[in-house]
């Protein structure tokens, strides 16, 4: 039987790239296949023998320690050499593949304090394997940051140096490697035979930007990320309404993991200051007390869901998702917006854009508060239903994780027949 092995720092469900490979391993091994997961064990620790079952099929490979990944981080703080540190680690874990012998190797992340990039990739290319490469942010071709869009930077178009976001994920305190970085990971990735490897960005903008960088010539082929259209689906939002004071307002919604100025955290304070009486923002998401005392009272702040399907309450309640986002590849909130039948309004940001239609919502430039607030009562005005059946048939039609898995496995078969 085919084998598989996916590659991630985290395997935990409540992580986007976690579920994503626990997922692919599911359909795999629907499919007659052997599906192998490798993560951190430094962050993710191995899971109790209940929890591993729960990956239904998936068999588990950890990789280094808690002291590994905090040397590592150490060396990336002193040294800015995140991604070479792990020696020890990449090199047991090297062997562990060899002796897996899988017949396709699909990363998703190798930054994340658990790997050595050089050690792995002199294995890759010399192994004979197929290998995918799903890229859901920029670090693979920048020489320090995750993204750079916020922070207008396009050096790694010819070659980074002098980072304007050295302090930035991964922090680097002292030292400036930027350049070194940046050859290192041009060597290293360019190092698979081109017919051995596939780069998935996850977005037609993130594609475009790869085709611009030191990895122009390798296969490139666009896999958008998918959502749980039966679980994201129109909800009665009349509880929610009543357990967080909404009342009859008219809700416009923001969620991020985490808020920062990059997800638009500034914007909506912005917005709040324009609102009639009839209007409210509601916030979901993790924010710091400093932030929390920044927010004006009328803003409604959830730090977090209770389950997904509360969630989908709160979508199916809001006139419309504001998404005021500076840096994004392709965000998946805009996709269970639109899947709950609640139009989109977004900056016209990376990946953003790309899931919506005149029909589903509205995409305004970098920075116009007001263009969104604008938007937001021309919605109101036409009135939600509007777009509402629209909405959820694109989802249906586009976004269901199961259509965008099946690219995938058929991604691994056509490497097998090559």
């Amino acid at each position: 039987m085919p084998k598989l092995l996916q590659i991630n720092p985290v395997i935990r469900r409540n992580t986007s790239t976690g579920k994503i490979m626990q997922e692919i391993g599911e359909l795999v091994t629907s499919r007659g296949w052997e599906s192998w997961v490798a993560y951190s064990r430094g962050r993710d620790g191995v899971p109790e023998p209940e929890s591993a079952s729960a990956l239904k099929g998936s068999k588990l490979l950890p990789v280094g320690s808690r002291l590994s990944v905090a040397l590592h981080g150490l060396e990336t703080r002193l040294l800015d050499r995140h991604g070479l540190g792990s020696r020890l680690a990449t090199l047991r874990f090297v062997r562990e593949i060899k002796r897996l012998d899988p017949d396709v190797i699909h990363i998703h992340n190798i930054h994340g304090y658990f790997l050595n990039y050089k050690i792995l990739f002199r294995y890759l290319a010399e192994c004979g394997k197929p290998v995918i490469w799903t890229v859901h942010d920029c670090w693979l071709y920048t020489g320090h940051c995750y993204h750079y869009s916020a922070a207008h930077c396009f050096k790694w178009k010819t070659g980074c140096k002098d980072c304007c976001q050295r302090r930035e994920f991964p922090s680097s305190w002292f030292f400036d490697r930027s350049s070194a970085n940046y050859e290192d990971k041009r060597k290293a990735f360019n190092s698979i035979p081109k017919d051995r490897f596939t780069i998935v960005p996850v977005s037609e903008w993130m594609g475009n930007e790869l085709k611009a960088s030191f990895l122009g010539k390798c296969n490139i082929k666009v896999i958008h990320n998918g959502i749980d259209t039966d679980t994201f689906a129109p909800q009665d939002s009349a509880e929610i309404r009543n357990r967080y004071g909404i009342g009859d307002r008219k809700v416009i919604l923001g969620l991020a993991s985490i808020w920062m100025k990059e997800k638009g955290f500034d914007d909506f304070i912005k917005i709040s200051e324009m609102l009639n009486d009839d209007e409210v923002i509601v916030m979901v998401g993790k924010m710091s007390e400093e932030q929390k005392n920044r927010l004006p009272k009328d803003i409604i702040t959830i730090a977090r869901t209770d389950n997904v399907q509360q969630l989908a309450e709160l979508y199916s309640a809001a006139t419309a998702f504001v998404n005021p986002t500076w840096q994004d590849n392709y965000p998946t909130v805009n996709l269970e917006a639109m899947s709950c039948g609640t139009p989109v309004i977004t900056y016209r940001t990376g990946g953003s854009i790309e899931a919506i239609t005149d029909d589903t919502g509205f995409i305004v430039e970098q920075g116009d508060v007001q263009g969104l607030l604008d938007c937001v009562r021309t919605i109101e005005r036409q009135g939600k239903d509007h777009y509402s059946g629209k909405c959820r048939d694109r989802a249906l039609k586009n976004f269901k994780k199961k259509d965008r898995y099946e690219e995938y496995f058929d991604l691994y078969n056509s490497c097998l027949r090559k």
